[in-house]
C-alpha cells in the first residue's frame, strides 16, 4: 500500500465524517431513488408545459401553413397514443407529443424563465463548456485529453490523475499541468451566460468538474460557484497536506522541476482533485442546493465520475432538467425521458446562443463579454508598461505598448504571459488597444 494512500486512511479516520472521493466509476442509474424523494410534484407547472409544448406544435404548423389541421393531428396523435397504452399526469398534450423527444426545450424553458417560473439555477458543468475556448475535453474520441496522452507514457489515460501513480511518479502530470494551467485561455460565451444568469439574481449554485479556472476569470462570484474537482490557486503536499505557494509550485512546474514540500520532502501539487482524493468540503453545498433548485442545466458533461455524476439525480421530482451537450448522457439516455426532463444536442454554443437569444440576454452578454475582456487587455498594457524594459534613448510616453482587442466572441489565447505570445500580439492586425 502506498505511503499516499495511508496518509489519506489516517486523515480519513480522524476526520469523524464519511469521505467521499472522486472515482472514475460510472453509475447512470445509482441515486435514482433520490429524485423520487420531496414533495409530489407541481401539477401547475406540469400543466403549463404540457399547454406549452401543444402551443409550440401548432405555432410551428401555422409557420408551415398548416393550422388549420392542428387540432386534428392533435386529437389523431392522442387517440394513437392511447391505444398503445399511453398515460401521463399531464393528459393527452403529451401523449400527442411524445415523451422520448420532446420538442421545443428551449423555447419551453425559456419562456418559463422569462415567465419567473423557474428563479433557482443550479449548473452543472464539465470540460464540454470549455471546448469553444480551445481546451480539450477528456473523452471525444481522437481529440479528447485522454486520446492524446501517449507522449506522457502512462499505463492507461486516467492514471494521470490518479494519485497512487503520482505518488510513484508525478513527471506525467506535471507535463501535462503546463498545458492546462490558467492563463493560457480565455472565457466563451456560454461562461458569460452563466455569468448573466448571476446578474439576473437566476443562479443559485454552478458547479463544475472543471479546472481551468475559466468560470472565475469570467466573473462568476466565488460564492456561487463549487469547483468540484479543486484547482490551480492553491498547492499542498499530496501525502501531509501542508499547504505550499501556489505561485512557486507552478514556477518550479513550468521550469520542469518537482516541487517538495518543506516538512515532510513528499511532492507537492496543486490541489486539483485526483481519483482516490477526497473532494473538497465546499462540494457538500449540494446538499443544500439541490433540494431549493426549480431547475438543473447539465452542460458539457459525459456524467462518467462520481460521485459528481449522481448529483443530476438528487433533485426533487418536480424539478425541470435541461441537457445542454452533443449527446445524450446519463439518465437522458433512458427513453422515455422521465417527466420535465429536456435535452438540446448539438454545439454547445449554438444552443447557450439559442437561449440567450430566446430570453433576450444576447446583446447584455456580448456587452459584459467586451467590458471584462477590455479591463483584462487594460491590465495587461499597463503590466506590459510597468515591466518591460524600455529602449535606450525612450521616454516613458513614447513606449506605451498596444495589445490587441478581441471582438466579441471570438476565441483568444492572447493572455499568455510568455514573451513569444506578447511579441506576436503586438504585431497582430486586430485593433489596438493603447496602454495607459
Amino acid at each position: 500500500m502506498s505511503k499516499a494512500r495511508l496518509s489519506r486512511d489516517r486523515r480519513g479516520a480522524l476526520s469523524g465524517f464519511t469521505r467521499v472521493t472522486r472515482s472514475s466509476i460510472s453509475s447512470q442509474d445509482s441515486g435514482s431513488a433520490a429524485s423520487q424523494q420531496g414533495r409530489p410534484s407541481d401539477s401547475g407547472l406540469l400543466d403549463d408545459l404540457c399547454l406549452m409544448r401543444v402551443s409550440e406544435q401548432q405555432a410551428s404548423l401555422a409557420r408551415r401553413g398548416k393550422l388549420t389541421k392542428a387540432g386534428s393531428e392533435v386529437s389523431e396523435s392522442s387517440s394513437s397514443g392511447t391505444k398503445h397504452g399511453l398515460s401521463s399526469p399531464c393528459g393527452s398534450s403529451v401523449r400527442a407529443l411524445g415523451r422520448s423527444a420532446p420538442r421545443g426545450a428551449l423555447e419551453t424553458v425559456g419562456r418559463l424563465m422569462k415567465l419567473g417560473r423557474l428563479r433557482n439555477v443550479v449548473v452543472v458543468a464539465g470540460a464540454g463548456i470549455s471546448t469553444a475556448s480551445g481546451i480539450p475535453d477528456f473523452r471525444t474520441p481522437g481529440t479528447g485529453l485522454y486520446a492524446n496522452l501517449e507522449k506522457y507514457n502512462v499505463p492507461y489515460p486516467e492514471a494521470v490523475f490518479n494519485i497512487d501513480y503520482f505518488s510513484d511518479d508525478p513527471r506525467p502530470f506535471f507535463s501535462l499541468a503546463k498545458e492546462l494551467y490558467p492563463g493560457r485561455h480565455r472565457p466563451n460565451y456560454i461562461h458569460y451566460f452563466i455569468h448573466m444568469m448571476h446578474q439576473k439574481g437566476l443562479l443559485l449554485r454552478m458547479y463544475t468538474q472543471n479546472i481551468d479556472g475559466l468560470e472565475k476569470m469570467c466573473g462568476i462570484p466565488d460564492d456561487k460557484l463549487v469547483e468540484a474537482h479543486g484547482s490551480f490557486a492553491t498547492a499542498s503536499c499530496h501525502l501531509c497536506y501542508t499547504p505550499f505557494p501556489a505561485e512557486e509550485a507552478k514556477i518550479a512546474i513550468m521550469s520542469d522541476t518537482v516541487p517538495t514540500c518543506s516538512f515532510c520532502s513528499a511532492t507537492v501539487k496543486p490541489n486539483v482533485v485526483f481519483f482516490g482524493e477526497d473532494l473538497p468540503e465546499k462540494y457538500f453545498l449540494h446538499a443544500q442546493d439541490f433540494p431549493r433548485a426549480d431547475l438543473l442545466m447539465i452542460m458539457g458533461t459525459s456524467l462518467q465520475i462520481e460521485p459528481f455524476a449522481s448529483l443530476v439525480n438528487t433533485v426533487k421530482s418536480n424539478v425541470l432538467r435541461l441537457l445542454l451537450n452533443r449527446h445524450a448522457v446519463g439518465p437522458f439516455e433512458r427513453k422515455p425521458l422521465r417527466r420535465g426532463d429536456y435535452m438540446e444536442l448539438g454545439d454547445l454554443v449554438n444552443s447557450v446562443r439559442r437561449l440567450a437569444d430566446i430570453l433576450g440576454w444576447h446583446t447584455e452578454i456580448q456587452d459584459l463579454m467586451n467590458s471584462n475582456e477590455n479591463g483584462v487587455w487594460c491590465f495587461v498594457s499597463f503590466t506590459l508598461k510597468h515591466t518591460l524594459p524600455m529602449p535606450l534613448g525612450t521616454s516613458p510616453s513614447s513606449s506605451a505598448v498596444t495589445v490587441p482587442l478581441c471582438s466579441s466572441g471570438e476565441e483568444s489565447d492572447s493572455s499568455e504571459t510568455d514573451s513569444k505570445s506578447t511579441e506576436s500580439s503586438v504585431q497582430s492586425n486586430h485593433r489596438p488597444l493603447q496602454a495607459f
